[in-house]
């Protein structure tokens, strides 16, 4: 395929990639659509002449991290070779007129939908002489296209996105308002990428969407996730296979007996639960109650499975006891990871007009105790792992010489990892592969040990 160049080279591209590990791949399909289409990639921004920013809308916070890296990028239209600014992404989809009226730098503005259009969008956008170019290609349709990514992970892991959208409707959250209802991609197709990613050399696979548990009920019925991770178990050089977004209602004996008895898959259960109290659960419009948190929970230690879970504290409305009684359920439990967050009101969801917000000192007095708990929890759970030997996937050198990694038990990016230091005499392991390691010490987030 021709080149598209710029004065006798290929045309350079830079990228930021803000968000979630859904945003994370569609930044590598975008850039395999444009490696398909000629365009080559540098990291220096300064040296691109195009440069994207695939935003993240999520919360606030993420918002006006977004804003920051595209005024930080069109400086380079100053000061470097940037001819476009191009910007993609939750942002772009769900505030196109408002980014288009003020920030005047934006030269092609994509919504999550459209990265088959890219190529095209560019070239167009390119052609000085033509004036009729739009800026804005956001719309809400939405069909999957199967392209070879650019792996922004280590060449050894990835993510495979296994559905888009969102069909919950939980009151606090905007993803359906950005990205649409829940479909799931075909089988076939996620089979079909897992194989390509293996064939690369990728050894890690981990399986996403905003709702893992959904996959195969658009189609009606129960979900399918796990005929699919068996047969992805299946595919040679799948050498761990990891499942994160576990939904209560949907995750089933079936569910969990595949992921606690296939052996290469990841003895991981990621549950974001986000309350126990059922008052609040229906506040939240969360699918399942507390019966089926305490099943899926039960049914996960029965097996011998990792915990992770997810918790909004101060949710409009709940009261001293429903605070209680989460903190009694995940004492219980013993959750060995666990995120929480202070709700925060999000434009145009449900919950931001719910009567009973909660006052912000009071939201951060409920996470400190929270967190106060699960800390000695999380340390009492990785203490327990001390004398254990446990496979690691080797990811790197730390700056002091000790490798770092991970075991089935540590997501990349969310939990914390494994450092280990070399018996005398032994061969320094490559990133990328796995070793054997005696745990020796642990604190509240990360253990220590030695290869054996």
């Amino acid at each position: 395929m021709t080149k598209p160049v710029l004065s006798g080279a290929p045309l350079s591209v830079g990228m930021i990639s803000l968000g979630c590990n859904k945003n994370r791949v569609d930044s590598e399909t975008a850039l395999g659509l444009l490696a398909e289409h000629g365009y080559v990639f540098t990291g220096d921004p300064a040296e691109a002449d195009i440069l994207m920013v695939n935003t993240c809308g999520f919360i606030e916070s993420a918002k006006e991290e977004s804003i920051d890296a595209i005024f930080e990028l069109a400086e380079y239209k100053k000061t470097g070779k940037c001819r476009l600014l191009v910007v993609t992404g939750c942002l772009a989809q769900r505030y196109e007129g408002a980014l288009l009226e003020e920030i005047p730098e934006i030269d092609l503005l994509m919504g999550v939908n459209q990265y088959q259009e890219l190529p095209a969008a560019i070239e167009k956008a390119l052609a000085a002489q033509d004036a009729s170019a739009p800026r804005s290609y956001c719309h809400d349709d939405y069909t999957y296209y199967a392209h070879d990514r650019v792996l922004t992970t280590p060449a050894y892991s990835a993510y495979t996105r296994i559905g888009e959208g969102c069909s919950n409707r939980c009151t606090f959250c905007a993803i359906p308002l950005i990205r649409g209802p829940y479909r799931s991609r075909p089988m076939e197709d996620v089979l079909a990428e897992i194989e390509q990613l293996a064939r690369q050399g990728v050894k890690e696979h981990i399986l996403v969407a905003q709702d893992t548990t959904r996959f195969g009920t658009d189609e009606g019925g129960h979900t399918t996730l796990p005929e699919l991770l068996e047969k992805a178990a299946a595919i040679p050089g799948v050498e761990w296979l990891r499942v994160l977004y576990c939904y209560p209602d949907e995750t089933d004996d079936r569910l969990l007996d595949v992921i606690a008895n296939t052996p290469n898959i990841c003895k991981y259960l990621d549950l974001p639960i986000q309350h126990v109290n059922d008052t609040v659960l229906r506040r939240m419009h969360r699918r399942g109650d507390k019966a089926d948190i305490l099943r899926c929970i039960r049914g996960a230690r029965e097996r011998g499975l990792t915990l992770r879970t997810s918790i909004i504290v101060g949710f409009p409305g709940e009261t001293e006891e429903q605070f209680q009684e989460l903190l009694d359920v995940l004492r219980e439990a013993e959750f060995d990871r666990l995120g929480a967050f202070t709700y925060s009101p999000e434009e145009d969801t449900p919950a931001a007009r719910l009567p009973e917000q909660i006052p912000e000192e009071i939201k951060q007095e409920r996470l400190d105790r929270l967190m106060t708990m699960q800390q000695e929890i999380s340390l009492k759970r990785n203490q327990a792992r001390i004398g254990t030997v446990e496979k690691v996937l080797v990811t790197a050198v730390d700056e002091d010489g000790r490798l770092l990694g991970r075991s089935h038990r540590e997501a990349p990016e969310t939990d914390g990892e494994i450092l280990f230091t070399l018996p005398k005499g032994a061969e320094l392991p490559a990133p990328g592969t796995f070793v054997n390691v005696r745990i020796t010490q642990a604190d509240t987030y990360d253990l220590m040990g030695v290869m054996e």
